[in-house]
């Protein structure tokens, strides 16, 4: 591009050569904040109250840390949904929030207290809960300052926090009221246990890990009914991963169809060690494929064993304390290790003899995802939400269409494990986060109580407070999450923001929570507030290396997205994150992404440069957005105009289908090969041609201005930074804002698909010619003669575009002649035909006899390749299943497509044989 001049004018900046992103990006976010626009009723909104709002949540990231490429991303999907909806006048509220993350923060806090010596025993209770304040007051900034550097429009004046008061009563009321609605309970159950963080923790907390384990074969002995001593010729093999669990067994199952047990069903076995006679059950879950079909069963200790056990009504025998020692249930091991347990009972079953054998089984072991400790059921007296109803609720709302999640085909694994639920334990062994609202007195009676301050006496019985101990377990941190979409809004109040912005819009999060998070917000918005806490649920994939694995410390392969915000910007960060992305699905993520976003940041920059200096000097510097004539209008102005009306309505499109990977593929397209790449050459010659009338010069730079104009503002949900910094600099329509975030969507305007289409065949003709010369090895800027034939359609817009022609194929002097006209074919000229004939052209090279081959083959190839793509189309329109079902609009283009591949055969034939 040429070097353009720029304005001086006051209040519209002069635009740097070099777009440096550091030097404006905080500088604009400190505008939008000082102007008040991110509130839907900050004084510098525009919101029509007349519209519907627009509501979005943000999905509390945890306070623990700092960001990652996942909260980028998942804020820039978030944010470019609120500036999109911002801009087209609807009342936008961004709620930002933080999650108090109890289990995530206390381990990352005890590591820290570890380093001084300290510890949660050692500080007690209050102290500890005094040390976590702290923390998360310390960490809270950073993780605020971060999502503002990625740009988040959010309301900060709204922001909330999981653990501040209006959270801690919603958390209170709606317990209660689960309470009272007979869905809150408290019972001994199986649930998760870690040893090293010392608490239950839900699945999503458990990760399976894949590994080479063991299996044992151990034989326990029948006991012979005579005696009741165990028989020493007469056993059942049972296979274990867990040899110290045979301290808790309790039966041993058999299936009732296998032959090998038939006798036995009935009699007892004596478990080593503890020397317990337990009964040898039939149960049809048994596997008589596994190991040698005998399994042994330890209600209190598997999942699968505690089912067993309640349909058989077997004693439940606890053997592991907290911190996964055996307990005095097991003795002769008491106070051992699990692990260092399972080496001695090894030892000594095979000292007995009935360590029958042992081979490698590969199995998958249920890690923690904070300690990486090896996870152990364990039977607790916990707190339960019954969640079979509240599970029906919420598929109801799916399945009537009420809330829909994207992608679609998420919705078969949601019906899969809402019909499958168990109830959820929400009693967390922690001291950070919400304390269970449930008071017990010395007659065992339970209160549950709303009230900051707790009940004033037993519900039960009128003891009084002073006699009642509250619960000292916390809520997993997903109960108050779930309350999040409507707790935020001021819920159980009613609150002028929850009447007016709840149920929200959309609700962004991982693919890999909707059970755990979106299933929990969807069962207890619907139950506590009568509706639908979302309209749409959009689930974004995971952020993956670019070889598709998955990022971690460990792997060295994480990248810092604050780090590629100093270098490259906000704005390539964001464009790369979303750029091909598609909901549902992982993306790889690498510095080529962002370097092409960055690149098309700075081709944007420097096209605006270029617009704005190349005002015609007879329109003022500070003139006001002008409407140009439209009779003033040339080819290429009227192909401008209806690209851009086609980019705002295929946007449109794509922001309707949440196809925001395909709104960035567009919004690339339109600007960088259409309005930069053929748009501003067209336009460049035209405003540098004197001989054209100045109104006719000055209709040109109108329309890129308004072009322009469009374009950014498409682009700004994506690329807010720089497109707020570039359209301060260019004109404004009377009725514009000072701000692009708070201005007008653009509106669909008219198609001229005519113009479209031959400004098309002027580009291709401009394309095949700049290939055939970089085929042939001919210096780029160097000027031929050419002769170029068209049809009478396209002909009067090649001339009246022929000085733009002539530049951009250097084709000079340039011949334009009615198809059908003998074009000159010296030896060594370049032949050129475009699909269907529309275009022959020739390139007079004087080229040497060696240029004469290089061309002849490149005519060659390009034979076989339109050869090879017509017969494609001939075999299309030849299967009969295509003819018959395709809409018909589709099949006449695939007939008009095959005819004009066969002209192009012919005349490339043609061109060959002479």
């Amino acid at each position: 591009m040429t070097e353009p001049r720029t304005t001086t004018k006051p209040g519209r900046p002069v635009l740097p050569k070099a777009y440096i992103p550091r030097d404006v990006e905080d500088g604009i976010y400190e505008r939008w904040l000082a102007a008040d626009v991110f509130a839907p009723d900050g004084s510098g909104s525009r919101a029509d109250e007349a519209l519907p709002p627009f509501t979005i949540i943000q999905p509390p990231p945890n306070v623990t840390g700092s960001l990652y490429l996942g909260h980028a991303q998942r804020t820039t999907v978030e944010d470019l949904m609120i500036r999109h909806a911002r801009m087209r006048g609807r009342p936008t509220l961004f709620l930002p929030g933080l999650d108090h993350a109890s289990i995530a923060a206390q381990f990352v806090l005890d590591g820290i207290l570890a380093t001084e010596g300290e510890s949660r025993q050692t500080l007690g209770r209050e102290r500890y809960l005094e040390r976590m304040r702290a923390f998360s007051d310390s960490t809270r900034p950073v993780m605020l300052g971060q999502q503002r550097r990625v740009g988040a429009s959010a309301d900060w004046g709204r922001l909330r926090y999981t653990m501040d008061d209006g959270s801690a009563k919603a958390v209170r009321v709606a317990f209660d009221r689960l309470y009272r609605d007979g869905l809150a309970y408290r019972t001994e159950a199986l649930v998760n246990w870690c040893p090293g963080c010392r608490t239950s923790v839900s699945d999503l907390e458990v990760i399976p890990t894949p590994e080479t384990g063991t299996l044992w074969s151990v034989r326990y002995h029948l006991i012979d009914e005579a005696s009741g001593q165990p028989d020493p010729d007469a056993w059942i093999t049972v296979a274990t991963t867990r040899p110290e669990t045979i301290l808790g067994d309790t039966a041993v199952a058999v299936h009732p169809d296998d032959p090998r047990y038939t006798e036995v069903v009935g009699r007892r076995v004596r478990i080593p060690f503890v020397e317990r006679d337990v009964p040898v059950i039939a149960d049809e879950t048994v596997e008589r494929a596994f190991g040698t079909g005998a399994l042994k069963i330890t209600p209190a200790h598997d999942h699968d064993d505690y089912a067993t056990g309640k349909r058989h009504d077997l004693p439940m025998i606890t053997v592991l304390a907290d911190d996964a020692t055996i307990n005095d249930a097991g003795a002769p091991f008491t106070g051992l290790d699990r692990f260092e347990a399972r080496r001695r009972i090894l030892e000594e079953l095979r000292a007995r003899g009935d360590l029958e054998g042992e081979r490698p089984h590969e199995m998958v072991i249920g890690r923690c995802q904070r300690s990486h400790d090896v996870i152990e059921p364990r039977l607790k007296t916990q707190w339960f939400i019954r969640t079979e109803p509240l599970a029906a609720a919420a598929l109801e709302a799916t399945r009537a269409g009420r809330t829909r999640i994207l992608p679609e085909r998420f919705e078969k694994t949601w019906e899969h494990w809402l019909t499958t639920i168990r109830d959820w334990n929400v009693s967390r062994q922690l001291w950070w986060g919400h304390r269970i609202p449930a008071w017990y007195c010395p007659d065992g009676h339970v209160t549950v109580s709303a009230d900051a301050d707790g009940p004033a006496a037993c519900e039960a019985c009128g003891r009084p407070a002073a006699e009642l101990e509250q619960d000292p377990d916390i809520f997993d941190t997903w109960f108050s999450s779930g309350l999040w979409p409507f707790s935020t809004l001021g819920w159980p109040d009613d609150t002028p923001d929850f009447r007016r912005f709840y149920p929200t819009s959309v609700m962004e999060t991982g693919y890999d929570i909707i059970f755990f998070w979106v299933a929990r917000m969807m069962m207890l918005g619907i139950h506590l507030t009568g509706t639908e806490p979302f309209h749409t649920v959009y689930l974004s994939g995971l952020i993956r290396d670019p070889e598709g694995q998955k990022m971690s410390k460990t792997k060295g392969n994480v990248v810092d997205p604050l780090g590629l915000i100093d270098e490259t910007g906000a704005d390539a960060l964001r464009f790369a994150l979303i750029h091909g992305a598609t909901p549902g699905l992982d993306q790889k993520f690498g510095r080529a992404k962002v370097e092409q976003a960055r690149n098309f940041a700075n081709k944007l920059w420097n096209a605006t440069r270029f617009v704005v200096g190349a005002r015609p000097p007879t329109i003022a510097e500070d003139a006001p957005r002008a409407q140009p004539d439209d009779g003033r209008l040339g080819p290429a102005e009227r192909w401008l105009r209806s690209r851009a009306a086609a980019t705002v309505e295929a946007v449109n499109e794509g922001m309707a289908a949440y196809a925001f990977g395909e709104v960035t593929r567009i919004l690339y397209d339109a600007i960088w090969s259409e309005f930069c790449d053929w748009g501003l050459e067209l336009a460049k010659v035209r405003l540098a041609d004197e001989s054209v009338p100045v109104e006719e010069r000055e209709a040109t730079w109108w329309t890129l201005v308004e072009s322009l104009d469009t374009y950014l503002r498409l682009l700004h949900p994506v690329m807010p930074f720089v497109t707020e910094t570039l359209w301060a600099s260019i004109p404004h329509r009377a009725d514009d804002p000072d701000l692009l975030i708070v201005a007008d969507w653009p509106s669909v305007g008219e198609r001229d698909t005519a113009i479209e289409r031959r400004l098309d065949t002027l580009f291709d003709t401009i394309t095949a010619i700049r290939n055939a010369r970089a085929t042939a090895r001919i210096d780029a800027t160097s000027w031929l003669e050419t002769h170029v034939a068209l049809g009478d359609e396209a002909l009067p817009l090649f001339r009246d575009l022929a000085p733009a022609m002539e530049r951009l194929a250097r084709a000079r002097p340039l011949t334009l002649s009615p198809r059908g006209s003998e074009l000159p074919r010296p030896s060594g000229s370049l032949e050129i035909v475009l699909p269907g004939g529309a275009v022959e052209a020739t390139v007079l090279t004087g080229a040497s006899d060696d240029a004469a081959r290089l061309e002849r083959g490149r005519l060659e190839k390009e034979l076989v390749e339109a050869e090879d793509r017509l017969a494609a189309a001939r075999a299309r329109l030849a299967n009969a299943a295509f003819v018959g079902k395709a809409p018909p609009p589709v099949v006449e283009g695939a007939r008009s497509r095959e005819r004009e591949l066969a002209e192009q055969v012919e005349r490339l034939r043609e061109r060959l044989a002479s």
